[in-house]
């Protein structure tokens, strides 16, 4: 069976046989994989045309609503994708980092979508800028999406995760992705696809599917597309420096394989907590996924005079890993992904071997259950031990994509920073160790290498998410050898896929621009007191201006019994007057707010259903006994939240005194129902 690819709404087969695709367990062919003949130009154009069209028209909030429904479509098929998984070499526990954790990816993003985006198409990054004393004269930097392609090129290792967490942030800024998976594992990631298309969450042209090569595909790219990669760093150099990627500027961010090291602190000593920790985190990165992870371990490195005892404790974990079909519940690794990535890994070892002990492992085929040695892509769980990992060289610069891990010893902290930022940068670097000192001085030296560092003690582990996990919530890349780009990282993520434009005017200019009410732009006068208007019927820029109220003593005095804040600057006049800020008694910052409430407060049922929070307060003057103070309340910004009956608005609220200087200014955040209140 040839693998189709999915192209401007159909499903296509490449001419000619193709690349055969093979169990990594039995060597069983499972199908073959051909782009050719397929029209690579037809492909962006049908991205451009119909699928970032059709995205843009939806809001950051409906993108995101569409990412959680798929979620939850896959979650209920995910059956199918384990059963084919196993084919990939892959265990059920292996297979659950690569299916769950790809759908967990489009969770995150459909929530953060729904929490940290605009209700609306542009994303405004940052305050406006203050580019005259008027006020009249302003800067803001919005995002928007690319109008282009986002060319998505996944290595072989996850084919479900790496699909999923580069596809749910170009969705979510509204710019259509066209996938390209490393053709070795592609039945499994066409296999995702073919859900993806059937859920019919996507807009049409918003995903596209190559399996097979991507011919001259990148030769029609244009300023407005982008690739995004993962795999060698030979690879990335070669599409990095395509003369057509080089030309139109064309952004590229890579995530390429790396030498991550693992810590153990010189505190942790053999019977610790965070040494037994140690040795089951190496251990664990070494056979999940047989070691084929990019943020595998790589390097161990211990203090020199636990060497011994490392390795002791490692060997004797890993002899105890039972080896063969991932189909078995009794196997704890599978094979690699083919033959050929066998051949890779133990290519690779050899050059290892040359200034590194093996300790267990090796190139001799591993005892085997339920499994043909010959046949199956298998490779013993290897550890080799590098005493002098100063003077050594293949260490950290060879990597073998598989099982295989060293040991290598320090005598200072500042010697294993050392030994760790010889791998020229890496996606993660992991410290074991109960002192926190030590851990700022391995963090913080570890930190200009390495794009993510984790730090476990026996208070965190239960709840740490492990050394080779990226999560959606964090960046993923790093500088260096590990490609110097980033993915994910929460909203960071969403960014990459729009670009960041500085747009000068008028706040009224801008208010149009963003959909936010700037201060200084125009104030609505509606015919009713806002907290009267359901979410619909509200404008941006509808304002409420309260008369005014004069601050007593009495009112101090009150408050700070009430609160029970009774600190100097507002009961002690002599103390007061001493403090150079105030030079005398003053209101409480938080009974101004209080006042203010009760100043702008619409008192009876109404729309208005709850107030949830304060953003940006600055008491930006004092305020005394004998002070008149007065408050507007503008409508700033409105996000419905779908399907939940009601909406967040945003008010920009200033407090004035009686000289019109403002003495306090913040956003008041409220729900507010869709449709008017029954008997308001």
């Amino acid at each position: 069976m040839q693998l189709s690819s999915y192209i401007a709404g159909n499903w296509v087969s490449g001419a000619g046989s193709g690349a055969v695709l093979r169990d990594a367990t039995t060597a069983e062919p499972i199908a073959s994989a051909s782009s050719e003949g397929l029209d690579f130009a037809a492909v962006l154009e049908h991205a451009r045309a119909v699928g970032g069209v059709n995205l843009r028209r939806l809001s950051f909030h409906e993108r995101a609503a569409r990412l959680k429904a798929l979620a939850r479509f896959l979650s209920e098929r995910k059956e199918e994708l384990y059963r084919l998984s196993y084919a990939t070499g892959a265990t059920k526990s292996d297979s659950w980092i690569d299916i769950d954790g790809g759908i967990g990816t489009l969770f995150v993003y459909a929530s953060k979508g729904m929490k940290e985006l605009p209700d609306g198409h542009v994303y405004v990054d940052g305050p406006a800028e203050a580019l005259a004393k008027s006020g009249g004269f302003l800067g803001q930097h919005i995002c928007v999406p690319l109008e282009g392609a986002a060319i998505h090129i996944n290595a072989f290792n996850f084919p479900v995760w790496g699909m999923l967490e580069k596809l749910a942030p170009a969705l979510l800024a509204g710019m259509p992705a066209v996938i390209k998976p490393a053709t070795a594992t592609a039945y499994l990631t066409q296999l995702a696809f073919r859900l993806i298309i059937e859920s019919g969450q996507l807009p049409e042209g918003a995903a596209q599917l190559i399996c097979g090569g991507v011919g001259d595909l990148l030769e029609h790219l244009t300023c407005q597309d982008m690739i995004a990669f993962t795999g060698s760093a030979s690879t990335a150099r070669k599409l990095r420096t395509c003369p057509r990627v080089l030309e139109r500027s064309v952004r590229f961010t890579a995530e390429t394989d790396s030498l991550n090291s693992c810590i153990l602190g010189p505190d942790a000593a053999p019977g610790s907590p965070e040494f037994d920790l140690f040795v089951q985190e190496v251990v664990r990165e070494m056979t999940v996924k047989a070691g084929q992870k990019c943020t595998a371990i790589r390097k161990a490195i211990v203090p020199a005079s636990r060497g011994a005892a490392v390795v002791e404790a490692l060997r004797a974990a890993l002899e105890k890993v039972v080896i063969g079909d991932p189909r078995l519940e009794s196997v704890g690794m599978g094979p690699v992904a083919s033959l050929a990535q066998r051949r890779e890994v133990l290519e690779q070892l050899a050059r290892l071997r040359r200034e590194a002990q093996v300790v267990c492992g090796g190139s001799a085929a591993p005892a085997l259950v339920g499994a043909d040695a010959e046949r199956g892509a298998f490779v013993a769980p290897t550890l080799l031990h590098c005493p002098d990992g100063a003077r050594g060289r293949a260490v950290h610069e060879v990597e073998a994509f598989g099982p295989v891990s060293t040991v290598v010893a320090y005598d200072s902290v500042e010697a294993a920073i050392d030994l760790a930022r010889r791998g020229a940068g890496s996606l993660v670097g992991s410290v074991f160790t109960a002192d926190d000192t030590i851990a700022a001085r391995l963090v913080l030296g570890l930190a200009p290498f390495h794009g993510r560092v984790l730090v476990v003690n026996r208070h965190c582990a239960k709840e740490s998410t492990g050394h080779g996990s990226p999560l959606p919530h964090l960046v993923h890349g790093g500088p260096g050898r590990a490609g110097g780009g980033e993915e994910m990282g929460g909203i960071r993520g969403v960014l990459h896929y729009m670009q960041r434009t500085a747009v000068q005017g008028t706040p009224d200019v801008l208010t149009a621009v963003t959909e936010r009410w700037v201060r200084g732009a125009r104030e609505l006068e509606p015919d009713q007191h806002p907290f009267r208007k359901p979410f619909g019927a509200l404008r941006i820029g509808d304002t409420f201006r309260s008369g005014e109220r004069q601050v007593t003593l009495q009112d101090i005095e009150r408050f700070a019994a009430v609160s029970g804040d009774y600190f100097y600057a507002h009961m002690d006049e002599a103390a007061a007057r001493r403090n150079p800020i105030f030079g005398g008694r003053v209101a409480h910052g938080y009974f101004l707010i209080s006042a203010a409430a009760g100043l702008f407060v619409d008192p009876p049922l109404g729309p208005v259903l709850a107030n949830y929070g304060i953003d940006g307060l600055h008491f930006t003057q004092p305020v005394k006994a004998g002070d008149r103070i007065k408050v507007r309340l503008t409508c700033k910004e409105k996000s419905l939240r779908l399907g939940q009956g009601y909406g967040e608005v945003r008010w920009d609220t200033q407090i004035t005194n009686q000289d019109g200087a403002t003495v306090a200014q913040y956003d008041v955040l409220t729900l507010v129902s869709e449709r008017a209140v029954p008997g308001a």
